[in-house]
């Protein structure tokens, strides 16, 4: 385990990693909030990380297209390449835009729904016990600093909240289905950045 579930956030005390945290939602976040999202299964450790990236259309940024998507407001005709996803329901908990910016679109104790069919670490469903982050991008190439910067705030502040064991890419949980990340994501960067075990890495171990 990366870190002990100490957090006095779990035992109704007040400290600075509770103040972060309301409800589920991260205070350093914007809210967003999507519909789509279920309960968690009853007495669900939630003790994984799964980074994606994404962009709507592929390649292009800042758009807003990806926020539209998270909450079921896309327009399916405003680009050829929608039709391809026309209906489509997903969500992340979090997403980081090529700014840096955090968005949040479902509170942590909720089930997003970004893993899709997928096993990791013995179980499947990875969406029962994950937090879910996307990075705006284009799958296979690499990330902005400022975009690191933010995830590294984000997941040290799940560590403290939660008992995360394990940060995976979706490529990990379904890798028969998935490439993203894929190889622009420097995961060594992220491990150095919060002192965490590299065994907790998939991709450095």
């Amino acid at each position: 385990m990366m870190q002990a579930m100490t957090s006095p956030e779990h035992r109704g005390g007040c400290s600075p990693a509770a103040a972060l945290w309301q409800n589920g939602w991260y205070r350093y976040a914007r809210a967003l909030a999507s519909p789509n999202f279920d309960a968690r299964p009853a007495s669900t450790a939630i003790d994984l990380i799964v980074i994606h990236s994404i962009s709507l259309p592929p390649g292009e940024f800042g758009n807003g297209c990806v926020q539209r998507l998270f909450t079921n407001q896309l327009d399916w005709d405003a680009h050829p390449y929608f039709q391809g996803i026309r209906g489509l329901q997903v969500s992340s908990h979090f997403f980081i835009t090529r700014l840096g910016a955090l968005w949040q679109f479902v509170a942590c104790g909720d089930r997003a729904w970004h893993a899709g069919q997928s096993s990791y670490r013995g179980r499947g469903n990875c969406n029962d016990d994950s937090i879910g982050i996307e990075l705006e991008g284009l799958e296979g190439d690499t990330f902005e600093q400022c975009q690191y910067e933010t995830l590294t705030g984000l997941c040290a502040a799940l560590l403290d909240a939660y008992p995360i064991a394990h940060i995976a890419g979706h490529e990990h949980i379904a890798p028969k289905r998935k490439t993203d990340p894929g190889p622009g994501f420097d995961w060594s960067a992220l491990q150095r950045s919060l002192a965490s075990p590299p065994q907790c890495f998939p991709a450095i171990s």
